[in-house]
């Protein structure tokens, strides 16, 4: 594992794969980790993520905005790649256009330019429960 790798063309390719990342929280009363599978979106500095307010991850990152990510995949057998990023979410709620965007941005990786016109999708977007999660890494971890 290294900190603050620079593997760039194949770090920026593997992220840009629509894989399923693990968001970290901790319960702020009792420390208690909290894992959950999002889908994300990643901009060449900051990593994006929807997260509706009333859910665990929502309401853990409202009052401690402290949380790791981790992005990975095995290939075969001990071949596994991955990226750990942590560090402090902000937590985006406005202006509406852009939080739109972004949530349109991140569904359309997962479910296509048709997928996201879907009922469902476009609910989560116009949503006003949805949170748009930016995280600037303050560290990075590749393997």
């Amino acid at each position: 594992m290294t900190e603050n790798s620079n593997f760039s063309t194949d770090f920026e390719t593997f992220l840009a794969r629509p894989l399923l990342a693990r968001l970290g929280t901790a319960n702020t009363e009792t420390n208690q980790p909290h894992v959950t599978p999002v889908w994300y979106l990643w901009d060449g500095g900051c990593l994006w993520i929807s997260v509706y307010s009333s859910t665990r991850k929502g309401r853990e990152l409202l009052a401690n905005p402290r949380c790791s990510v981790v992005i990975d995949v095995e290939d075969s057998g001990l071949s596994l790649k991955a990226v750990l990023f942590e560090g402090a979410a902000e937590l985006v709620t406005g202006p509406n256009d852009f939080m739109r965007s972004m949530f349109t941005r991140i569904y359309s990786r997962y479910l296509g330019p048709d997928g996201v016109l879907a009922a469902e999708p476009q609910e989560w977007i116009h949503s006003s429960e949805n949170l748009l999660v930016k995280l600037t890494p303050e560290k990075t971890y590749t393997w």
